[in-house]
């Protein structure tokens, strides 16, 4: 009775073993499918906020940019007194960060 017992313990730890084994070959398989795919799959850009000027694109950095040293251009070929064009050139200093965020802000 005993060695019955015996075999058929063996027969289900053997049965046991297999379906552990075809288990963890299935999981294995479904790893190297998902990394595969991972590869293969386009990413999308980096799209961290800890970057200097990360909300804005290139083209609106450059914008920004021609249009301040523009307004700056205009101010001082065309206004005569120093102390205004110093006043203005403090103005637009202060007023484009206001100016670019009003106009250029996602949030909204």
């Amino acid at each position: 009775m005993s060695k019955e017992r015996a075999l058929r313990r063996a027969e289900r730890q053997a049965a046991v073993e297999a379906t552990r084994a075809a288990r963890a070959r299935a999981v294995r398989r479904r790893a190297q499918r998902r990394a595969v795919l991972r590869r293969l799959r386009p990413r999308l850009p980096d799209r961290r906020t800890g970057k200097m000027f990360a909300r804005r694109t290139r083209a609106e950095r450059t914008a920004i940019a021609v249009g301040v040293l523009l307004a700056l251009l205009l101010i001082w070929t065309y206004v005569d007194p120093l102390l205004a064009r110093i006043g203005l050139t403090m103005l637009v200093a202060v007023a484009t960060p206001i100016v670019v965020v009003l106009i250029l802000d996602r949030r909204i």
